[in-house]
């Protein structure tokens, strides 16, 4: 998912723009550069991806380093998740992305939020999501799942099944919807709970 046609530099710095985009309680880059979690959790992540992708001996400082970041955000992403560009992680404490968890372009999630496994075997165990998705407050997506782009996981969704594009996903076990009209779509962020 890397595109080498941007710095690492211009990574971070789009991480800061991301947050300071998405959140309207942020006032400022400096503010969401010393103060948001979700950007650290982020920006150590795609440090410690690098290292886990680089070489064999370099896994166990790179799961040291997630652990670390853990600790100190309350954000646990293994080094081996695949994470797009533009994440915003709101919140972020007690978020949960496993190791072989893909996420796309300019998804949100908020805190709470688990892309876990239903397994303990190897292979891929973790959700698949795609761009664009908004991931509610709690929300659990579950097993080797597909998240479609456009969707919606409401707050406290239990995810167990795919979900196709354009979505709207709520309830435990979470139950796929289509999308509300256009027109009641205030937010294309907002909880999808608004619409049950």
């Amino acid at each position: 998912m890397p595109d080498p046609h941007v710095t690492f530099r211009q990574l971070l710095v789009e991480d800061l723009e991301t947050a300071r985009r998405r959140d309207p309680a942020a006032r400022s880059l400096l503010e969401v550069a010393l103060a948001y979690p979700g950007v650290h959790a982020l920006w150590v992540h795609r440090v410690a991806h690098r290292m886990w992708h680089a070489s064999p001996l370099l896994r166990l400082p790179a799961r040291l380093l997630s652990q670390f970041t853990r600790a100190r955000t309350g954000i646990e992403i293994h080094p081996g998740a695949r994470l797009g560009r533009r994440l915003f992680i709101d919140h972020g404490m007690g978020v949960v992305i496993g190791e072989t968890a893909e996420v796309g372009h300019d998804v949100v999630m908020f805190h709470g939020t688990t892309l876990g496994g239903t397994t303990m075997s190897r292979g891929k165990r973790h959700p698949t999501v795609g761009d664009r998705v908004m991931i509610g407050a709690g929300a659990k997506v579950l097993g080797p799942v597909r998240v479609g782009s456009d969707a919606k996981v409401g707050a406290n969704a239990v995810v167990v099944k795919d979900v196709p594009p354009g979505a709207v996903a709520v309830g435990v076990p979470a139950r796929a919807r289509p999308a509300p009209p256009a027109a009641l779509v205030l937010d294309p962020y907002a909880d999808p709970a608004l619409y049950i």
